[in-house]
């Protein structure tokens, strides 16, 4: 447990120093986020902007934002420490692996939250966005979140094992944002979109988000209904199923002797 609590630290650590030293970069693609969603939202409401459209859409668009930011990172981070030859030095350190990875996945939502709570702000105070906040909100986004980070885990497992994986990562993060509902309610979707849709980490999450920020569901009722057991299931299942895919690409690459080659 120290040695996690310690990882994590460091890696917070590190992460923010990252943030501050490319700071500009980092203020440009909040800025591209922010314009993203504006364009969306101007469209979707036929060249306005309906205020009943912006709030379910924001919702939405906030967990995509959580999703393309960690994606992205996790990509990143792989890639560029085997392309600086820094990877094997995670196999050196007492700290076991599976450690390592938590510490900086815990560490990544640390950053991304903040993140996301700078640039969600400005987008509310600009376009007078009112969602209805509710601490039940809390542990639906810790589960979506849960079921994002074994989705990372998988794409981390595939950094190991093939290396240059950004055109990957690109595409899932794009492919999120239109088929997750996060702009557009899954239940518009034809019946065979909607099947597939149901398939990606965080679209049960932004399902259950609307009910209980927007329906004012409470957690009982989400739970009652089936839909907040779903993403239960659907998290747990990407958890486990990244934890276990990331470990086989582990292997695969030390069998291969290609854990260090880029």
């Amino acid at each position: 447990m120290q040695i996690t609590l310690l990882v994590m630290f460091s890696e917070t650590v590190k992460r923010f120093q990252i943030i501050w030293n490319y700071k500009f970069n980092i203020l440009i693609q909040l800025l591209t986020i922010g314009l993203i969603f504006i364009g969306a939202t101007f469209f979707l409401g036929g060249g306005q902007f309906n205020q009943q459209l912006l709030i379910p859409v924001f919702i939405g668009y906030v967990v995509w934002f959580y999703a393309r930011i960690v994606i992205m990172s996790t990509s990143a981070d792989m890639v560029g420490e085997a392309q600086s030859g820094t990877l094997e030095q995670m196999y050196m350190t007492p700290a076991p692996t599976e450690f390592l990875i938590l510490g900086r996945m815990l560490a990544m939502l640390v950053t991304t939250t903040l993140m996301v709570a700078i640039t969600s702000l400005a987008l509310a105070l600009l376009l007078h966005i009112q969602v209805p906040l509710s601490w039940e909100a809390v542990p639906i986004l810790a589960l979506t979140l849960g079921g994002l980070f074994g989705f990372t885990l998988m794409l981390s497992g595939a950094a190991l094992a093939f290396k240059q994986i950004d055109a990957l990562a690109d595409l899932i993060q794009n492919l999120m944002l239109f088929l997750t509902g996060s702009l557009l309610p899954v239940s518009h979707f034809p019946g065979w979109l909607a099947a597939i849709a149901q398939t990606l980490p965080i679209t049960q999450g932004v399902i259950v988000l609307r009910n209980v920020l927007i329906s004012n569901q409470s957690l009982l009722t989400t739970w009652q209904n089936g839909s907040l057991v779903l993403l239960v299931i659907h998290s747990s299942i990407y958890l486990l199923g990244g934890w276990f895919i990331f470990k086989w690409c582990e292997r695969l690459a030390k069998r291969q002797g290609s854990l260090s080659h880029y």
